[in-house]
Parts: C-alpha cells; structure tokens; sequence
C-alpha cells in the first residue's frame, strides 16, 4: 500500500500501556461496520494499519492502542452516519496527537472505506497540520497557517517532521 507509515510519537507511558492482542476492530465490510456501530454520528477513533484495514475504538481510546502498538498509514476519529445508501461518513479528521499524521495521509483512509463499501467525503471533514518544533521538541498543532511553535516561539517547519525519535520514539 502506497503512503507514509506514521511511527507513535506520543508519550511512552501510553505505549507501554498497551496489552499484547489489543487493537481496534478491523472494519472489512458494511457487515462488519453494522455490527460494531451503535448509533448515527457517534464519533469512534480509528487507523488504517500498514495492511490497508480499518480499525476502531471508541472514541476516547489512545490511537496506539487502536493499532496494537505498531505503526499505521493514518489515525484519526471518525462520525457515522445513514444516508440514502446506507452507513456513509459524516465527519473524519487526522486528529491523532500520538501518531501526528499529516493531511496527505487521506489516500489511506479512502482506500480503507471504499474497500468496506461505505460513502465517504473527497478528503477530511477537518484536517489538522502537526509539526515538532525543533528548539523544544513539543508537537504542534498548526493553527490558521501560522508555523510557530505555542511553547517557545521558534518558527516551525514548513514539512512533516514527527518521525519517531531513536528507537521507540
């Protein structure tokens, strides 16, 4: 599968904490996604896992733990809803402060709906930008397309540059 592989870059804490065999439901079909959803526009957390598959969790689960601890193709959350032809997307967002996708992971995320057959939208309903800033190292969310780091100042990079750090992050 074509795309970035996103690395966890949260805090290790969280990583620890995840169990041997946790991760999200896969979502493979319609079927699948009707037997895992509850209700209309109830938001979940998701990834799409380095096979191209989706996962849920409930919405205030850790991405990390939705992806079993290893890397993804893009993390978010993620709105359902019915629409004249079934489950559809109603809002999806890159909103994933432990992986820091950037927004040119969507190509992922369409792929994964589009193989459980649901209709979705031409890209995210809203898409954040992240950046780590290079003097003090915090992950930034990148605001109305000003490239400043909110904790020291320091201008951030114009590219994506949350790769992990050494060798777990």
């Amino acid at each position: 599968m074509p795309g970035r592989r996103y690395g966890y870059v949260g805090p290790e804490d969280i990583r620890r904490a995840v169990t041997p065999g946790a991760g999200g439901r896969v979502i493979r079909t319609v079927a699948d996604l009707d037997a895992y959803a509850t209700r209309d526009g109830e938001p979940y957390t998701y990834v799409v896992g380095p096979d191209g598959l989706l996962r849920l969790a409930p919405r205030r689960s850790e991405h990390v733990a939705c992806a079993g601890g290893g890397d993804v193709l893009a993390a978010g959350e993620i709105a359902w809803g019915h629409g004249p032809h079934g489950w559809e997307v109603r809002e999806v967002s890159n909103q994933s402060t432990g992986y820091c996708p950037d927004p040119d992971c969507w190509p992922a995320v369409a792929a994964a709906l589009d193989r459980v057959g649901v209709g979705r939208p031409d890209g995210f309903t809203h898409a954040l930008v992240f950046r780590r800033c290079e003097r003090c190292g915090e992950r930034n969310v990148v605001r109305e397309g000003v490239f400043v780091c909110v904790f020291c100042d320091e201008e951030l990079p114009l590219v994506w540059n949350l790769a992990p750090r050494g060798p777990r992050g």
